[in-house]
């Protein structure tokens, strides 16, 4: 997450990806909350899709060999 520094996830599958992104998302902001951190606005869906159509070729790439 570019707008969230340090929270990443990682999935065997595209939706366990996302499950853990967003578990990663939640965990990342309540501990921001508890540590008084500024919490950056969100930069709206235009950088969700960017993040989920990487994650797609991503995907695709490694199951069509490339990158393994």
């Amino acid at each position: 997450m570019p707008e969230l520094p340090e929270c990443s996830a990682f999935g065997e599958t595209e939706e366990e990806a996302l499950k853990e992104i967003k578990i990663a998302i939640d965990l990342w902001l309540e501990t921001a909350k508890k540590e008084g951190r500024e919490i950056p606005k969100p930069s709206g869906k235009e950088l969700l899709r960017n993040v989920v159509e990487e994650l797609s070729s991503f995907g695709s790439a490694r199951s069509h060999g490339v990158g393994a």
